[in-house]
């Protein structure tokens, strides 16, 4: 059944795919489109490509987001739309900006999460939009998955609502458990059971309090009370930037949810190319990429042990996203370690053989868009459930942990370089990543929406 889920996944992927590249290239009436974001750089960087691809084809774009995000927005040329009511924290120290955060581990800082930086946004991200649009009256609302406010301002009238997702497919089904358990799905009779039973307890026990406080939230902008249950599907429109091949296969995927392929960000253009270049692009050993992300960023969790694991090994490794040597720990790292601050990865990727991250959605996709196979080691925010699709999908290992030993990094990296089915398996994803251009994808599914305020549906 999984299988017959998954060719059906790829057929509609194919189809869709096939109409919006026999599309017309002349430009449609001018639509206006407002982005609506989280102030977290993982939010903001997949929409940054929809947003130029808008604009590239005449559309008015404004964008609520944080502060912090101002000149990239005015940069993309759209109106940056500052947060008023809502709160607009700094996401470089997540635990600063949500005081108690940095006590709490595993399920108990999702649920953290999940009320404190998301649901009790609710109400005062819904009064800045409303205000927004007496001044901007958009056409269509795209807002992050994150964002409940779209869906409630639509509800009581406002225009039509889409979602650009930026993680795994987090949708409820009656093939996959709920979304931030980190549960492997099952389309068997005992497996539908177990999840419809997984979805009363998550909504009812687990995540009773997120719940909760959502309900509550509905209340105050005037809408229905709900329960969570993972990520909302607008009903016009979900774009999810990735391919079938990434995800659990599912039999009930709603028709207004449409695979794009991924959306991945540009090289800044000040990047300049560090001094050991030359070693990657002419290398004479295989070259391992290791990242924290953007939000667990502490570099002793994952990077300094990859650092010890490969340190008498003949590879090449680049730390990126470290704030100095001394947040490693070692001192100094090790000779085959080239530690940096930032790398830009489209041009990095071409040359890696490797890519070990805590699991970030984009630079997951960025790696999987450059057929590189992983090992993924994080169990925070969204994590558990990347990690296991990249061991699902057969691009490379989860090893389950945040903390993981320099032995089980060692042994990871080393069974994924040894084994070319892992490097099959991401080349794979690869060739259906690159049949698509997501951003122009996304765009002419937006016009759509814009002109007909209908749901964009697959036809298969």
């Amino acid at each position: 059944m999984f299988a017959l889920s998954l060719a059906k996944l790829r057929s509609r992927e194919a189809l869709l795919h096939n109409i919006v590249t026999l599309s017309p290239l002349e430009h449609p009436s001018m639509a206006r489109f407002l982005l609506a974001t989280q102030p977290i750089t993982g939010h903001v960087l997949p929409a940054l490509p929809v947003v130029h691809a808008l604009i590239g084809r005449g559309h008015e774009v404004a964008w609520y987001a944080g502060q912090k995000f101002r000149s990239q927005v005015e940069a993309a040329g759209a109106r940056f739309a500052p947060y008023r009511e809502a709160y607009d924290y700094d996401d470089d120290d997540f635990d600063a900006a949500f005081p108690g955060r940095g006590r709490l581990a595993g399920l108990s800082r999702i649920k953290f999460d999940f009320i404190n930086v998301f649901m009790k946004q609710i109400s005062p991200q819904h009064h800045d939009i409303e205000a927004l649009l007496r001044e901007f009256p958009a056409d269509v609302i795209v807002g992050d998955p994150s964002l409940f406010a779209p869906f409630s301002i639509n509800e009581k009238g406002g225009p039509p609502n889409a979602v650009y997702n930026v993680s795994c497919l987090g949708i409820k089904g009656r093939d996959v458990a709920p979304f931030g358990l980190g549960i492997l799905p099952s389309s068997s009779s005992l497996g539908r059971l177990r999840n419809r039973m997984l979805y009363f307890l998550s909504s009812n026990v687990i995540f009773r309090a997120v719940s909760d406080e959502f309900g509550r939230q509905c209340v105050r902008v005037g809408v229905r009370r709900r329960k969570f249950e993972g990520v909302l599907v607008s009903p016009y429109l979900f774009l999810e930037p990735t391919v079938p091949s990434f995800e659990y296969p599912r039999s009930d995927l709603p028709p207004q949810v449409h695979f794009i392929g991924a959306l991945l960000p540009d090289a800044p253009g000040h990047f300049s190319t560090p001094a050991w270049w030359d070693e990657v692009v002419h290398k004479k050993c295989p070259v391992v990429l290791v990242t924290q992300g953007t939000v667990a960023t502490n570099a002793r969790e994952l990077i300094a042990p990859t650092l010890q694991a490969l340190a008498d090994i003949d590879v090449l490794v680049i730390a990126a996203g470290v704030k100095g040597t001394t947040a490693l720990g070692l001192d100094p790292p090790p000779d085959n370690a080239r530690v940096e601050t930032f790398v830009a990865f489209k041009p990095l990727l071409p040359h890696v053989d490797l890519y070990v991250t805590n699991g970030g959605f984009g630079g997951v996709q960025f790696a999987l868009a450059h057929g590189v196979p992983i090992v993924a080691g994080g169990t925070t925010e969204d994590k558990p459930e990347i990690n296991n699709r990249i061991a699902y999908s057969g691009v490379g290992i989860n090893l389950k942990t945040n903390t993981p030993t320099p032995e089980q990094v060692r042994e990871a990296v080393m069974a994924v370089l040894s084994d070319s089915r892992y490097r099959q398996k991401a080349r794979q994803i690869q060739a259906e990543i690159a049949s698509h251009n997501a951003p122009r994808e996304a765009a002419l599914m937006l016009e759509q929406l814009a002109g007909t305020k209908k749901p964009v549906l697959s036809t298969t």
